[in-house]
């Protein structure tokens, strides 16, 4: 009986000593990830101080028109196209009255156009349906319009509304996992990992100050981590030569 009382203190012990070690291993990973994070941020504070909104809109209308728009699209090509739209439809009564092959035309250079004329023109029946011709500060019922995911309503409430929230899209999602602030599994992932990280004041700021670093310095393809201002210290060793391996054989 003795030794059976010994073997199990001894396994109780094992399992205790063993979830204090992967405790303590977790609590490294997120004091690196913050230290990385405080000082991910004052860079991009120095470097973009009062970064602009990159989508030229007038009201909290205009702007949740261009954010649909923006999907798989440039910034630089929706800003081409959306003054023309919008001298027809200012607002949702007049976009609500324009055909959807009319929309259609007018945007017809951006991508998914079929699609998103669609949601355009339904986008703003509901609004005056539901919400009296406004666009709503509230994330679900944003979200409840046709064509605006979680991202694009969540970038109406920091930009249009002022209220704190962290867009991910997929240059974010990328650069985050870059930079060891996040284990990368999707863009969900991500922006609770960000959020955790960073000051709920700097939120709005952060996520465009990421956005215009990526397009100056860190794009997606071809791009030497290990001569990058902030993924050649904060990426891992291992990250820095997996990418390396995808460059040209002139600059790896």
């Amino acid at each position: 009986m003795a030794i059976l009382v010994w073997v199990g203190l001894e396994s109780n012990a094992h399992r205790e000593d063993h979830t204090t070690t992967r405790g303590s291993a977790l609590h490294s990973v997120t004091v690196k990830r913050i230290d990385k994070a405080k000082r991910i941020r004052g860079m991009l504070e120095e470097l973009y101080p009062n970064p602009p909104i990159p989508l030229d809109h007038t009201d909290a209308f205009t702007l949740l028109v261009a954010v649909m728009l923006s999907a798989q699209t440039t910034d630089k090509k929706v800003n081409e196209v959306t003054p023309a739209l919008f001298r027809q439809a200012p607002g949702p009564r007049e976009m609500s009255k324009l055909p959807v092959e009319t929309i259609r035309g007018l945007i017809r250079e951006i991508g998914l156009a079929p699609t998103k004329a669609k949601n355009l023109q339904r986008m703003s029946e509901l609004l005056l349906e539901r919400h009296a011709g406004e666009v709503p500060g509230n994330l679900e019922s944003l979200e409840a319009l046709p064509g605006v995911g979680h991202k694009t309503a969540s970038v109406v409430m920091s930009q249009a509304f002022g209220e704190p929230a962290f867009p991910v899209d997929t240059h974010i999602h990328r650069l985050a996992s870059r930079w060891g602030l996040s284990s990368g599994k999707n863009v969900v992932t991500t922006e609770a990992d960000l959020k955790r990280l960073f000051p709920r004041e700097c939120w709005n700021d952060l996520h465009l100050q990421i956005i215009y670093f990526g397009r100056e310095y860190c794009p997606a393809r071809g791009h030497d981590l290990a001569k990058c201002p902030i993924c050649s210290w904060s990426a891992t060793k291992k990250r820095i030569a997996e990418e390396a391996k995808r460059l040209p054989k002139s600059r790896a």
